[in-house]
């Protein structure tokens, strides 16, 4: 089985700032990682490889500066990667990251295309199954255990949604969106890191794809959540217990 896994360099969350005087987001020392998600994409392609054998190649799209992505998601089981990349590739919005991924992986072979269900920093939910559009294949969202039946050529997947589990059997090519806990992503040995710097890696520019990307959004500010608090203290007594649970009812948290 040939099995491509798409995966995206994003902030960390973690050093992000909120500016003092105002509620603006600060991203002046902030660092990079795999997505949360897109780690989990990546551990499932190479389970699958490893227990039925075949190939995984990781794809990415992103400015030039986002090569030290590769290193990090070669090193976590993928024999080569393909990194789509010009210096305009800067926070792409989801239209655009579909279009590019489908004219790449749309001339590649494959099998089964595995994807985060978001992205640790947008988390817009649809490049995968935008994706799945381009390429006119099926797709699955919200998948937490994934079985190849290798007699059929089909993927089993299992789907969380909010009243239930759903199962859906799907035929190849087809394209799956998974959540973070269909795996535990593992840890790379450093013989793993060492090892990832000779793996392959396709470079694809903007000129070769041969068309222009142009964004539908444009972003005008990208500021902190505010929380206000009311700093109401109850005491024990019957009156004061009353008084938080009408307050709990009032807002819906209990019923």
């Amino acid at each position: 089985m040939k099995i491509v896994t798409c995966f995206k360099w994003v902030n960390d969350e973690a050093d992000i700032k909120v500016a003092a005087n105002s509620n603006e987001l600060v991203f002046d020392r902030v660092g990079y990682k795999i997505s949360d998600y897109d780690r989990s994409a990546i551990e499932e392609a190479v389970c699958l490889k490893e227990k039925h054998g075949g190939s995984v190649v990781a794809v990415t799209v992103g400015e030039p500066t986002a090569k030290q992505s590769l290193k990090d998601a070669l090193s976590r089981g993928p024999e080569k990667a393909c990194f789509i990349n010009d210096p305009s590739f800067i926070n792409l919005e989801p239209s655009q990251t579909m279009a590019i991924l489908a004219d790449t992986i749309g001339k590649m072979e494959y099998d089964l295309i595995i994807c985060g269900e978001g992205s640790s920093d947008l988390y817009a939910q649809q490049v995968g199954p935008g994706l799945a559009e381009k390429l006119g294949i099926p797709c699955a969202t919200n998948v937490n255990k994934l079985t190849y039946v290798e007699e059929d050529k089909t993927i089993i997947a299992e789907r969380r949604l909010e009243d239930g589990v759903e199962v859906v059997a799907i035929p190849l090519p087809a394209l799956v969106t998974v959540l973070p806990d269909i795996n535990t992503p593992r840890i790379p040995t450093l013989k793993q890191v060492l090892g990832a710097a000779k793996k392959p890696v396709e470079k694809v520019t903007l000129n070769e794809l041969g068309q222009q990307y142009e964004p539908r959004l444009r972003e005008i500010s990208v500021r902190g959540a505010t929380m206000e608090r009311r700093r109401l203290r109850f005491g024990a007594e019957p009156v004061d217990i009353k008084a938080v649970i009408d307050a709990l009812l009032k807002e819906g948290i209990i019923a």
